[in-house]
């Protein structure tokens, strides 16, 4: 399960890469659960025929998706991640699944422990060719007793049990996860396809695309 990630602070790679302009409040280049970061939708008003409206958009949101019925937004704690297995039928993200409120969550890498020494050791994840990732997630949004409302976000996950790469990270005793990352080509049909045919998207992202690193000791501080 991916706690730790780096967001895309390069402007000018967020517009050519997704297509659309980055919020201006984007949040932090570390991101961790509750932490403000970024996350790209279909926006709401798309659907009223206004041509004017862009095919997707970019907010500030929080990382950990604050279900609507939430007394609190420290659930956001507990709900980082969505096992794409149960996220239909799960109280804190079936609503966000039912409504269609996926979203692309733009990464510039995202980090696992490697166990295989018997200690965890940080590891950066990234794409090969240096590209953005583009992860498939869940948006919600929410609205405290005091009238302010938060949007927030999930990243989905998979099993990695048979991963050539990602089944290396966690401790050995445990399932092997990974998050889903779309090719560019899937992002405007993952907004917008039927919650039927979502799951077509979930799908492990090959691992020839994908490099690791692991992290210097003076670098790791902190980072699990």
């Amino acid at each position: 399960m991916c706690s730790h990630y780096e967001s895309l602070i390069d402007r000018g790679l967020y517009r050519s890469h997704f297509g659309v302009e980055p919020p201006q409040n984007a949040g932090r280049h570390d991101v961790w659960p509750l932490y403000a970061a970024s996350f790209i939708r279909r926006p709401r008003q798309i659907d009223a025929g206004d041509e004017a409206v862009p095919e997707r958009e970019a907010l500030p949101g929080r990382f950990g998706l604050i279900p609507h019925w939430a007394s609190d937004p420290g659930i956001g704690r507990r709900t980082y991640n969505a096992r794409s297995e149960t996220v239909a039928s799960k109280p804190s993200f079936r609503d966000a699944w039912r409504a269609g409120q996926r979203c692309i969550i733009p990464a510039a890498a995202f980090y696992e422990p490697d166990w295989r020494s018997g200690q965890a050791v940080p590891t950066r994840i990234t794409r090969a060719d240096g590209q953005p990732l583009g992860i498939a997630g869940l948006w919600s949004r929410w609205k405290s007793p005091q009238g302010e409302v938060l949007h927030s976000y999930t990243m989905l996950t998979l099993n990695a049990d048979h991963h050539p790469l990602m089944q290396q990270f966690h401790k050995p005793s445990n399932e092997k996860r990974m998050v889903v990352i779309l090719p560019e080509s899937a992002y405007a049909d993952w907004l917008t396809t039927s919650a039927d045919q979502a799951m077509d998207f979930i799908l492990p992202y090959p691992a020839s695309q994908l490099m690791a690193e692991a992290k210097p000791q003076q670098d790791a501080e902190n980072l699990f």
